[in-house]
């Protein structure tokens, strides 16, 4: 079935309750409290498999505009006070923004807890979420060595997400026609004035990854009894998920899924 007619809009009075639980969301996302328990998953990194380079992100950038073989400038950003002026001297981080996934043959993935370890540092310092103040040591000066593809932000990798749909199918005791509901974020859809919520089912919510309308996995995916949620900010590089101590528990025994939680957040 195609995923627009698996998952069909419905009123976003739907993300209501959310809203009630994060008045501050900010718009970036709905994070839901423990119910009862939590765990972040750490968006996938990779390396290159012949080693890491001093050479970063940035600058290669630097060279392929001192090439001349950058994208030309959007017209349309030449205007005085338009973000292209505020991005010109920017550093490129190496950061996406939406979806990712295993870049393929010559790297491999590199654990968070791996590259943490060899710095000497925690994975996700106290008090802080997943996201660009974690790893502090591998991109000091913000932008990531050209031989890591850093995690992605506001978005779970692909391999991820399936994974993760895999597990809650099995902690769903409807499992493939668990009703469940989707919530994307005014900073995916550019929708300022109205709520976008999706309806369907947890056996096709593996599809939602592509969904054509949209560039990242919902910001929030829901069971309609509320059994469990998943939250993926779009300013971070974790996604949580809460429920039942079991769904938790097989989420962090998962091999293929770098999780843990952190007891000081919600």
């Amino acid at each position: 079935m195609d995923i627009e007619d698996a998952w069909a809009r419905v009123p976003g009075e739907a993300a209501r309750w959310l809203h009630e639980l994060d008045p501050d969301h900010c718009y970036s996302g709905f994070e839901p409290p423990r119910r009862p328990d939590a765990a972040w998953l750490l968006h996938a990194m990779y390396s290159w498999e012949e080693g890491l380079v001093t050479t970063t992100h940035d600058d290669v950038h630097q060279s392929v505009t001192a090439a001349g073989l950058a994208e030309p400038a959007d017209p349309a950003a030449e205007t005085p006070g338009d973000v292209g002026d505020l991005l010109e001297g920017a550093i490129v981080t190496g950061t996406g923004l939406g979806r990712s996934g295993d870049p393929g043959a010559g790297w491999r993935r590199l654990r968070w807890r791996e590259l943490a370890r060899g710095f000497g540092e925690p994975v996700v310092p106290e008090g802080e979420l997943p996201g660009s103040r974690c790893l502090r040591q591998a991109h000091p000066a913000g932008s990531w060595s050209a031989a890591i593809q850093p995690p992605a932000e506001g978005c779970l990798d692909r391999e991820g997400w399936y994974r993760l749909i895999g597990v809650l199918l099995r902690h769903s005791p409807s499992g493939a026609s668990t009703r469940c509901l989707a919530y994307y974020c005014p900073l995916v859809t550019a929708d300022w004035d109205d709520e976008t919520v999706l309806a369907g089912r947890l056996g096709d919510a593996a599809g939602l990854y592509d969904h054509p309308a949209m560039t990242s996995c919902p910001s929030d995916l829901w069971a309609e009894d509320r059994s469990w949620v998943v939250y993926c900010d779009w300013d971070l590089w974790g996604t949580k998920v809460v429920g039942p101590t079991t769904l938790i528990e097989a989420v962090l025994d998962d091999p293929d899924l770098e999780s843990l939680r952190l007891p000081w957040t919600r």
